[in-house]
């Protein structure tokens, strides 16, 4: 079975690549009722987990919920074992995630319309993680994945995705003038942005912006913060677990929402809050910033067209749950005018991207960029100062399936220890230090000293400088999904020590 798989923030969406089609797959739950995607919730049920539609029926319960955890692995700070606690119930990062993927694995195998073949059990797929993903997100979610028991074929941009489909779905927009597309993805938790140049079946990422820890999550923030405030409710007197149910309502409140509609009315009598009716102006006035934010993100993206911005431009393409909000077409038509298209499925769009990815059947190709800057922190002059040293940049293509792509360093060690801080970042300044978005993601002590390489661990050695350190080389290999393998050899002795970042 051929799958594009959407871990979204809110729903994680499924789509099958069969025959040239690639319909989004169907969940049922225990009522026999059908379901467009799978719940990204995990509960605690007994002292156990479950996980997606399982996950909300026990909430309605009074279960005990996490919502939205893949906005955990947008934080800096994100490692594998990061505990999260689910009532009683504590369990590392890594666990919870792959927990999930097993769910959507059993789900798709067992409770769903998905097209199959017999005697194929077979899972393959790809998937997808924001443009902007540091290395542990991306390394967290490709390791659930292949625990869980797909085999990846491919791990993509989820703008660059939704690029796909909109070239699947819109080719008639496209012509020798305007080979560009816009696709602005507004999911649940995080915004990303990518201009893309289509020329035929191949389609290149020119450029991406994002905001890591902007979406649906945040409108819904938004009309809960006018509605109790209307209520006159202090949100910090408030349980969790009303909150929680609070948040809900204003989110089915939100996506129910129409253009012409003037109140938004939410029902908050099952948490002893009556009704509420806010009206469209002020949470239009609310959420408006928040489209602003993105906007402004997308800034970039302009200064890599040529003259008139949108001259090229096929189309600028909405995707993603949270641009459903009338709201967001509205903001983006006013700057953008009217090449403004919203995906028909647009919280589908990237996974129905991904199964065309993953399938031979329509020859679409895709040339995928890097998308931060990767860099470590060096000395110069002799210790009295340090300097970031760009090892892979923004504008970095990354390599096709099943190939990758080395960059080395050489040089004469001058310490007995070396002591390797990775950092990624939105980019470097003039100055060539890394700004925006500045994320540690390594932290490696390799022993240039042999005498120090029986040693279980470095970190209480005492640095020393040394003008007899061996040669070494530094070995960088970025893959498909922008991993990066970092090997470091003594090139004398041949001593090496392997390591892939943001793997903790």
């Amino acid at each position: 079975m051929l799958l594009g798989i959407d871990l979204g923030t809110t729903r994680t969406l499924v789509a099958a690549a069969d025959r040239g089609n690639f319909p989004v797959v169907g969940f049922l739950d225990d009522d026999g009722e059908l379901h467009e995607h799978l719940p990204s919730v995990v509960a605690a049920v007994d002292g156990r987990l479950v996980y997606g539609l399982d996950a909300v029926a026990a909430a309605r319960d009074g279960a005990p919920v996490v919502r939205s955890f893949k906005r955990l692995l947008a934080s800096p700070a994100v490692h594998g074992d990061q505990p999260v606690r689910i009532g009683d119930v504590e369990v590392p990062l890594s666990s919870l995630l792959t927990g999930f993927v097993v769910a959507v694995r059993d789900a798709v195998l067992h409770k769903s319309n998905a097209p199959r073949k017999k005697n194929d059990p077979a899972l393959t797929a790809a998937v997808a993680v924001p443009a902007h993903a540091h290395a542990a997100q991306r390394f967290l979610t490709l390791e659930a994945f292949k625990r869980a028991g797909f085999d990846v074929k491919a791990m993509l941009h989820e703008p660059s995705a939704a690029g796909l489909e909109y070239t699947h779905r819109q080719p008639q927009s496209l012509s020798s003038k305007r080979t560009r597309v816009i696709v602005y993805d507004l999911g649940g938790g995080t915004f990303d942005a990518s201009l893309v140049r289509v020329d035929g079946f191949h389609h290149e990422v020119v450029g991406s912006a994002g905001l890591n820890q902007l979406g649906g999550d945040d409108f819904d923030d938004a009309l809960l913060s006018c509605a109790l405030a209307q209520k006159k409710l202090d949100r910090a007197a408030l349980s969790a677990t009303t909150l929680d149910a609070l948040r809900e309502a204003c989110r089915a409140a939100k996506e129910r929402l129409t253009a012409q509609a003037k109140k938004v009315a939410l029902d908050f009598s099952e948490q002893g809050h009556g009704e509420v009716s806010v009206t469209v102006d002020a949470f239009h006035a609310a959420a408006a910033p928040l489209v602003e934010q993105t906007l402004a993100a997308m800034q970039p993206l302009l200064g890599e067209l040529d003259g008139d911005p949108m001259a090229d431009v096929a189309g600028v393409y909405l995707v993603g749950g949270a641009s459903g909000l009338p709201l967001v077409p509205r903001l983006l038509k006013e700057r953008f005018g009217r090449r403004v298209f919203r995906s028909p499925y647009p919280a589908g769009s990237t996974a129905i991207g991904l199964a065309i990815a993953v399938s031979n059947e329509v020859g679409f190709t895709l040339k995928d960029r890097f998308s931060r800057c990767l860099g470590v922190f060096r000395e110069r002059d002799a210790g009295r100062g340090l300097r970031f040293d760009t090892i892979f940049d923004p504008k970095r293509t990354l390599p096709p399936t099943g190939e990758s792509i080395t960059v080395a360093r050489r040089y004469r060690a001058r310490h007995n220890v070396g002591h390797f801080r990775y950092v990624e970042c939105s980019r470097v300044d003039g100055a060539g230090d890394p700004v925006g978005d500045v994320v540690p993601v390594g932290d490696i002590l390799f022993p240039f000293d042999a005498a120090l390489r029986d040693q279980t661990s470095l970190v209480d050695v005492t640095v020393q400088r040394t003008d007899a350190g061996p040669e070494v080389e530094e070995s960088y290999r970025i893959d498909p999904a922008g991993l990066v393998a970092v090997t470091i050899t003594d090139l004398a002795r041949g001593y090496t020590r392997a390591y892939t970042l943001g793997s903790g």
